[in-house]
């Protein structure tokens, strides 16, 4: 239960509890034990510089910052001047499931990102709002009938009761399936289910994405009629995507994809979107990557992307798109761009645990035979292989297989879509030092040039030099972490009521 005062944010001030939910013993007597102790004041410090961070990196040491021009040291940093007498660093993982805290901070990186790419900013010129933009999807193909919600709480797989596979089962399901149903994404018989196709098109996603990138471009020549080679001369392509896991354990890619004239970003583009359109459904039917056995046993394989691309028209020129905006897409891909793989080894979902065990099945058949026994490192995070296998390419499977062979990452972009993630944090990082010092000064920040400030390319004038020393991840008592989720939770909720509030305003 929150308190807050009438038209504000239900929950802020210093007497609005946090929601600690159901406690085990452990962290109530560890949360009454810093209340008791009086440690209670530098946790809450140590939480707030840990930006309520779930799995914090724990450090002890010292920084120097020197000044580059004249040599003097102008700043020293000591873990032991911390409140809790070591440095809580922000573990900085991307999967919500893991730290919510820290996802959150890389969503909002993401969707800044992508907006810079939408309207213009940080260092991007503002003409590339007025560039076709669309929306893009491209799935893996069906390698077997699986469970699924459907639209309008249709059932899940209706079919003749009579109806059944070479192994017996029933190739029907009735169920009404929801999304948190286990069963979603499970093949309707395991046996009928082309997982080694499936392990091994995931294997080789995102070679499949940087040729549909290629063949994206050698379309785009020919609407153009120029050859491949000038294509620079007259349009360039940019994106920004992500990709996705879906129930059944495979990834799908979502793209923003944008064009803009041959001086880039800001300079009018050459074709309408209708033309974009059908470039992109066009490259899509067209890539292919042909996939070697994986031993003796098996078959080549000529892998594609599934029959269901989808393709959104965003922004023709200035004009917004009917069905979806900019905002939103921007928001989608973020939102993707902190989703795990779904193969929670706590509780692994069994098909999902299949598909782990089988990548590194496929491995070891890739590496059996070898007279250095490499097969039986091949599921090991960092194998050590000898010179042949190491040149086997399904060598590294098994070392994917927490993230069920998909190899690749999960937000890439091209170069001059936008700003990079590292522009940004580099902007923070110089944020936080503007802020500090206009504190330490007693002077208001001046925020005139302030952008421009932050995204400057310019040479630093100072260097850190540091001497640190791992001393642990998480925190050290059992309510510690009940309190940083809790802190996390909140942020997030007011972080969403602040833009309930901006929507209200803007109508």
């Amino acid at each position: 239960m929150t308190t807050g005062t009438s038209g504000g944010f239900q929950g802020h001030g210093p007497d609005a509890p946090l929601d600690l939910g159901d406690l085990a013993p452990a962290q109530v007597e560890s949360i009454v034990g810093r209340l008791a102790d009086g440690s209670m004041p530098p946790l809450a410090d140590a939480l707030a510089k840990a930006s309520n961070c779930a799995h914090p990196v724990r450090l002890v040491g010292r920084s120097d910052t020197v000044d580059l021009r004249t040599g003097e040291i102008v700043n020293t940093f000591r873990s032991a001047d911390e409140p809790m007498g070591v440095l809580y660093k922000p573990c900085g993982n991307r999967r919500e499931a893991v730290c919510p805290s820290c996802s959150r901070l890389y969503a909002r990186d993401t969707f800044e990102l992508i907006s810079t790419g939408l309207h213009g900013g940080k260092g991007v010129p503002a003409g590339v709002k007025a560039n076709p933009l669309l929306f893009v999807t491209l799935t893996a193909p069906s390698f077997g009938p699986v469970h699924g919600v459907r639209e309008g709480n249709h059932p899940c797989y209706p079919r003749t009761r009579l109806a059944t596979c070479p192994h017996g089962r029933r190739l029907t399901c009735w169920a009404r399936h929801d999304s948190d149903d286990p069963r979603v994404g499970a093949p309707l018989c395991r046996e009928c289910y082309d997982t080694e196709s499936a392990t091994v098109w995931q294997w080789h996603a995102p070679e499949l994405w940087r040729r549909f990138t290629i063949a994206l471009r050698r379309q785009l020549a020919a609407e153009l009629g120029v050859p491949d080679r000038d294509l620079k001369h007259h349009a360039r392509l940019e994106y920004a995507k992500v990709a996705e896991f879906q129930a059944r354990g495979l990834v799908h890619f979502h793209a923003l994809v944008r064009i803009d004239g041959p001086d880039g970003p800001g300079s009018p583009a050459p074709i309408p979107a209708a033309r974009l359109e059908s470039a992109l459904l066009d490259a899509a039917v067209a890539v292919r990557c042909t996939a070697p056995p994986v031993d003796d046993a098996d078959v080549e394989r000529v892998l594609r992307f599934g029959a269901q691309t989808d393709v959104r028209i965003v922004r023709s020129g200035s004009v917004a798109g009917a069905e979806i905006t900019p905002e939103q897409v921007a928001a989608y891909l973020a939102k993707y761009s902190t989703k795990a793989a779904g193969a929670d080894p706590r509780h692994p979902l069994p098909h999902l645990a299949w598909l782990t065990g089988f990548c590194r099945t496929l491995s070891s058949r890739a590496l059996a035979g070898c007279p250095f026994a490499c097969e039986m490192r091949a599921g090991d995070r960092h194998p050590r292989l000898c010179g042949e296998c190491a040149q086997n390419p399904y060598a590294l499977l098994g070392r994917w297989a927490s993230m069920l062979g998909f190899r690749g990452h999960f937000s890439t972009k091209s170069r001059h879509y936008s700003v990079t993630l590292g522009a940004l944090r580099r902007a923070r990082r110089r944020f936080q030092g503007l802020t500090v010092e206009a504190r330490r000064r007693a002077t208001p920040l001046d925020t005139r040039e302030l952008e421009q400030q932050l995204m400057a390319d310019d040479e630093e004038t100072t260097l850190v030099v540091g001497s640190w020393a791992y001393d642990g991840s998480g925190w050290p008592r059992a309510g510690d972490k009940a309190l940083a989720d809790a802190a996390a939770s909140r942020a997030r909720e007011y972080a969403k009521w602040r833009a309930e509030q901006r929507h209200t305003r803007t109508k």
